[in-house]
């Protein structure tokens, strides 16, 4: 039975506006919401002094963000969470609308769009992800706020928290609001933290210092939301304690901090 500390879960409907067939749905604002204000904050970085992309050249990759996000973000779910699924269902892998988004995912697929729109318009890749790293987290907070909305991803049982929440789909018991801990880990601190360092140090001149800052904050948010959040019901507990999420931000740890010593040895070679 749920704990009388347990709050009520906020009765949002996940639908903002439906005319006929056609619906607009919270989960589709936020991504909406993440690029257009992404984009905006990268425009005016980069009328910054010393900034190595023109606003034009932020402006020309927004289409290429989104679909590094959307085609990323959906194969990255598909591969990592439910590929036997998806192998016998090959026709359900565009149902995008149907759910199931890797953040794991999007990123490789902006990394394989920031690579490409680089080398196409001749921009240094590092010094381009570092303005990217800035404005990400903006993405990631509105995105966990619709996690939230939907009801979905919730925590794991918490049976003697005060602000744990009965989920209309998790069952009976009190659970963590971990979409709510993701969300000021993974977007509002690691906002500022990135921020603050490119406002109170020499980062920018040193290219790969806020993306591998933003590696290492994002992975180590995720991996401590993991412990709170319940895992993926089809795939569970890896080795009885750790989760998927937690395995695939490990390698964006690792890849964060040899961007970050590369930069310091580039800069100090020079």
């Amino acid at each position: 039975m749920p704990t009388l500390l347990a709050l009520p879960f906020p009765a949002i409907d996940p639908v903002i506006v439906a005319v006929g067939p056609f619906a607009i749905r919270w989960y589709a604002l936020s991504y909406i919401a993440g690029l257009i204000l992404g984009w905006q904050m990268a425009m005016w970085l980069a009328r910054k002094p010393g900034a190595q992309a023109t606003q034009e050249q932020i402006d020309g990759f927004l289409i290429w963000a989104t679909l590094g996000v959307v085609l990323g973000g959906r194969l990255g779910y598909v591969l990592f969470y439910n590929p036997l699924h998806y192998l016998y269902n090959p026709g359900e892998i565009i149902a995008i609308w149907s759910g199931g988004m890797s953040f794991h995912g999007g990123m490789l697929g902006v990394i394989l769009a920031m690579y490409l729109y680089c080398r196409r318009s001749g921009l240094s890749l590092f010094a381009f992800a570092d303005i990217i790293a800035c404005v990400a987290p903006i993405g990631l907070f509105f995105g966990r706020i619709a996690n939230f909305i939907n009801g979905e991803l919730w925590g794991r049982v918490a049976p003697d928290v005060a602000w744990a929440m009965v989920f209309p789909t998790g069952g009976p018991e009190p659970r963590h609001p971990s979409q709510l801990y993701q969300a000021a880990m993974e977007g509002l601190i690691l906002f500022l933290l990135v921020n603050l360092v490119r406002m109170n140090s020499d980062a920018m001149k040193k290219p790969g210092t806020l993306c591998g800052l933003f590696l290492v904050g994002y992975g180590t948010a995720r991996i401590i939301g993991e412990f709170f959040r319940q895992p993926d019901q089809q795939i569970g507990y890896i080795f009885g304690v750790t989760t998927m999420g937690q395995w695939l931000s490990l390698p964006m740890v690792l890849l964060g901090l040899w961007l970050m010593a590369r930069a310091h040895r580039s800069t100090k070679v020079s």
